[in-house]
Order: structure tokens, then sequence, then C-alpha cells
């Protein structure tokens, strides 16, 4: 990522009897895990040539790839200085996530001790059998020394086999790594286990570049023979699409992945790497874990290189605000299950779905009442992996930029597909690669807009376009889009009643209400919300989820139940009217009895058909 950090360099120098003006400035790590069985990691950080008297060091708040505060500093403890004789230094804590160091003789060393146990794309996590460690959850850092050259070495424990997988560049020595800059350090995350390795090689422009899986995990050779396999038809699809791989940094992407027992599920995107973690083995597993293949390695291109210039610089030190995560997280939502098809790992019907679960749920949620998609993305800070005690109507409020945007990306896809001749979402994300990902030149709203205006040579469109649909709060005519690509958007249960959307959890012939109500549910409607509890429904006792579904079987929408309920301690009974269920599918064209003619069917299988041979 091209970042840099947004705190003032230190002003005051220091003299030395070496020359500041001649000195080299260097920060170098030594990473080590003799109480890994307890979480531990003892991390030694030296700093060379500081230039001023006091040295600040700090813990990064916030990680690339995530928009919310994550506080790394409460995971570390046990932190002392000494100077480069050795010498104890004294220690001072300004705030919670810095400590300042003084008396020194221009090298510091801080070592403390590591807390690490949430090992997916933004925490750290050790035991005895790997060392999985995101950079701004392991790294202390100086603000005035970001500029200067780092070097990493890990130390795995005695008797281990473990090897690393990173993206930072190997450095002659055993495990040893180096980085330019605390940007690329901070963006750099690293797996030390007992890899299983597997690469192949891509040519084109004139080079070739290699791609890298790096897996922990305790399945079979052969079970990662067939991930790899389906993982490369994935690249491939998706570089169709841009035409091209990006230039990566030391010629390598590595797909660092850890599917072992109790690993948090997640991915995280890197510049040159990405981070996959889940606690799916591959023989049950396979398809789900190759989704998260598919989304991050589009973030090669949407986001890592085609880049939101909100985002420039990332702050490590605070959350980052952008509007535009509706294309960076949603777009890149709907092309990881699009490539997923396209390479032949899902069946049409596995792909409807997915395209049925984000199209439905924004058809059916209120929050789109309530923000556009710009400011649905500016609320990444509140919900992207953010941690709250207070409740929230986020249910009522919030539709996640990811299933939004991707939304929008199925929307503006078929839009130009059956209102422009020849045009698709693939080429207007190579136009954007082309002006914005290829030379790292980051975009604005308004550079999207005009990409679009003059790929479509109607600015009219693309104006109304992001009026509408992306600083307004209109919907897109999904109904009648789909039509035109061969697809049918339907009731799923038609005639059916719906009592509730929201989570019951049953016990002793109760039904509770986990979350709050949906403003649209015929139970928000009656004054009931989280923690009003259901006890009988037209006086039958509701034992259990079949119990309500049988009961709800035999009404139909429009009827009128009793519902005897219990809220804040009293009892009272309510009369609910049941609504027809709003749950939404997209399905063949065909399979609804209509006919497709030769010219849809020809527009849909250019959408869904693979790009490579």
């Amino acid at each position: 990522m091209k970042q840099a950090f947004c705190v003032a360099l230190a002003a005051a120098f220091f003299s030395f009897t070496v020359p500041t003006a001649v000195a080299q400035q260097s920060v170098a790590y030594q990473v080590s895990f003799e109480n890994a069985a307890h979480r531990e990691a003892t991390v030694e950080a030296t700093f060379k040539n500081v230039q001023s008297p006091t040295l600040e060091v700090r813990m990064a708040r916030s990680s690339p790839g995530r928009y919310a505060l994550h506080e790394f500093a409460k995971n570390v403890y046990n932190v002392k200085a000494v100077d480069g004789q050795g010498r104890n230094l004294v220690i001072s804590r300004p705030n919670l996530h810095q400590w300042n160091v003084v008396g020194h003789d221009g090298t510091v060393t801080v070592t403390y001790t590591l807390f690490a146990d949430h090992p997916d794309g933004t925490y750290a996590g050790v035991n005895t059998t790997h060392a999985h460690l995101n950079a701004p959850a392991t790294f202390m850092y100086s603000p005035s020394m970001e500029n200067a050259p780092v070097q990493v070495k890990f130390l795995p424990p005695a008797g281990s086999n473990w090897t690393a997988a990173t993206q930072l560049k190997p450095e002659p020595g055993t495990l040893t790594f180096s980085a330019p800059n605390f940007q690329y350090l901070m963006d750099s995350p690293t797996e030390l286990a007992d890899l299983k390795w597997r690469e192949w090689q891509v040519a084109e422009n004139g080079k070739t570049q290699t791609i890298r899986i790096a897996l922990h995990h305790n399945g079979s050779d052969a079970e990662l023979t067939d991930y790899t396999a389906k993982a490369k038809r994935i690249v491939q699809e998706q570089q169709a699409v841009f035409g091209e791989l990006p230039s990566f940094d030391f010629g390598t992407y590595t797909f660092i992945a850890c599917y072992m027992p109790g690993t948090p599920g997640d991915g995280m995107e890197h510049r040159n790497s990405t981070i996959l973690t889940s606690s799916r083995p591959l023989a049950t597993g396979m398809t789900g874990n190759l989704g998260t293949v598919s989304h991050e390695f589009f973030h090669a291109w949407n986001v890592e290189r085609i880049r939101p210039r909100t985002l420039e610089p990332y702050n490590f030190a605070d959350a980052n605000m952008s509007g535009e995560l509706w294309l960076a997280e949603g777009f890149t939502s709907y092309y990881g299950d699009l490539a997923m098809h396209r390479a032949g790992v899902t069946k049409a019907d596995d792909f409807l779905k997915e395209l049925t679960s984000d199209v439905g749920y924004v058809l059916f949620a209120p929050g789109k009442n309530y923000f556009s998609p710009v400011e649905m993305s500016m609320q990444a800070p509140f919900v992207d992996a953010s941690r709250s005690v207070d409740p929230v109507n986020r249910h009522n409020t919030h539709i996640s930029y990811y299933t939004f945007g991707s939304a929008i990306g199925i929307g503006l896809d078929w839009t130009l597909r059956t209102q422009f001749k020849n045009l698709s979402l693939d080429d207007y994300m190579r136009l954007l690669w082309e002006r914005h990902g290829k030379n790292e030149k980051p975009y604005s709203l308004l550079d999207l807009e005009q990409a679009l205006a003059d790929y479509t040579k109607n600015p009219t469109f693309a104006q109304e376009f992001f009026r509408k649909h992306i600083h307004g709060k209109e919907l897109m005519p999904y109904e009648a889009l789909a039509k035109n690509m061969g697809l049918a958007v339907r009731l799923a249960k038609p005639n059916s009643a719906a009592l509730n959307f929201e989570a019951l959890r049953f016990q002793n012939d109760k039904a509770i209400l986990s979350m709050g109500t949906f403003q649209n549910s015929p139970l928000y409607q009656a004054g009931l919300d989280r923690e009003d509890v259901l006890l009988t429904f037209n006086g039958q006792k509701l034992k259990d989820q079949k119990t309500l579904d049988d009961l709800l079987a035999k009404q139909k929408p429009g009827d009128q139940v009793t519902l005897e309920v219990e809220q804040h301690g009293k009892k009272k009974t309510v009369m609910v009217t049941l609504i027809q269920d709003p749950k939404t599918e997209v399905v063949l064209l065909e399979k609804t009895g209509q006919k497709l003619s030769a010219d849809v069917k020809a527009r849909r299988e250019a959408w869904l058909s693979p790009r490579t041979k």
C-alpha cells in the first residue's frame, strides 16, 4: 500500500559524536517464541541513529484493510529499553499507545512481551503450532523513523520445523526479511509454521511472476493440490478482467493460509499477499475457503492499486473514513463470486444464490432509507470488526457496504450489458485499472463518475447513475434488469405468511427476541423489540421453530393472529397482522416457464462464461 503516517516528525535534533547528517537510520526487529504455549511472543526492536533526545515509540490503533480502531497496545507488556551499551533507559507513557524513551546514545532497543491469541487478518496469534503475526498488532514503531529501512528476524521455537510466509523481502540469514520503510512493514503479515507450499509462474508482458500458496493445515497433500488448481483458475479469470496481473514487488504474490481448528474466519488483502484464515478444513470447506481466496485476490487490483483518495494517507493512529467502499469492497464481493463461477468452482445455481443474498437483502433491509452507499461506506469504522458494549439499531439503519456495493455492481453490470451494446462492468473495471491502478493514482468519486461517462460515452447516464444510486438512495430496477439478463427476481415463497425476520431463541416453551425488530416486521408494528418474549400464537405455546412454522403454514398474508407476550416483566396480548414472506430469489428465467430469446441467452452466457480457456 502507498501509505503515509499522519504524525509530525520530531523537530528537535540532538548532538552526538556521530554526525547526524551522514548517519543512516535503521530499525531492526527480532521476534522469538519462548512462551508460545501460553500465546506469548518476545519482540526486540532496535532503533539506530535516533535523532531526537526523546524517542517516541507507539503501537498502531488501526490496520491496513480494516477501518475501525483496534487498540493493539492492550496486548503489550513487560516494556523495557536499553541504549547501545546495554544501559537501562527511562521510559514514560504519555498515553495508552505511546512510550517515550530518554537518555539514549543514539541507539535504543525496546523489548516487550506480546500476547497474541486471535490469528485472523487483523490481530496476531501464537501457539506451539504457529505464529500468525499481523504487523500493526505486533511491532512498535517510531513516527520519527518511518522512512528508515527495516529488518525483521524470526527465531522459531527450538525443534520446530517452521518456515515463513510473508511479502517481506528475503535477506541472507535464517528467517530474516526486510522492508524499505515503516509503511511497507505495516502492510506485511507473516505466518510461521510447518507450512506446505505450492507455486506457479505467470508469464506476460515480457516478465514472469510467481504466485505462491503457503498453507498451515492438518489436511492432505491431495487436498492442497486440488485447492491450488482451483485457486489458479480463479487467478486466471480475474487476470482476464483487467488484462494483466499487477506488477508485484519482488515478482511474487503469496496466499498465506491458516486453516486450523479454532482459527477465526477472515481474509485480509495486502499489496503482494493476502491472509486467509478459517477453522474449516479443506476436506469440508474447500468452496468456502476458495471464496475468500477469490475476494482477496481481486483486491490486488481493486483497493490495493485502484485506491480511493480518502485512504491516502492511511492513518495508523486513528480510524480511516472512506465514501468509496461500496466499490472498493462491494464490487470486489461481486467479482469474488463471479470469478468463482467463471473458474468452474461453483455452479450457476450456487452463484445465483449469492446474487439472491445480496440483491434480496438490499430490497428488504430498511437501512436503504437512511443512508446512501457513500454514507454507508463512511460508517465502516463503526462496523468493520469494531466492538461496542451498548446495543445499536444498525439492523434498521445500516446495510453493509459489502452487500450494498455488490448489489450496485450487479445492477450496473446488468445495465451496461442491456442498455449499452457490448459494454460490461469488466471493461469499466479495466478502465479504472488503466487510469488509476497501473500508475497508482488515487481516485475520487468524481473520477469514478467521469470514467463511467467516458466509457459509456454518455455523461448524462453517468451523472444520473451517481446521483440516484451512489449519492442517493434510489435502488436499481433489479427485476427489469434481471429479465433482460435471462433471470427472474421473484418471491421465494409466494402466498406464505411471515411473522418475524428476527432471530428467536426458544426455551421453556417461549420464543425470545434475541435482537431488535426490523421496522418492516409485523413484530415491530406490534410494538415488540429486543428481549421481549412470545408465549403463545393463537393460544398455542411456542415450543420451537417447527411449532411456529407449522402454525404459520395454516395462515396467509393479511391474516390477524393473537400473540400472548411478556414485555418488561408484564404479560399482555397483542394483535399482529401477518405479511407476505419477503424472501427473494434470483433464478434462471426458463425455470419460471418464460421463454428465453436468443439475444437474451447470448447476453447471459457472455456474462457468466469463462474469460480464459
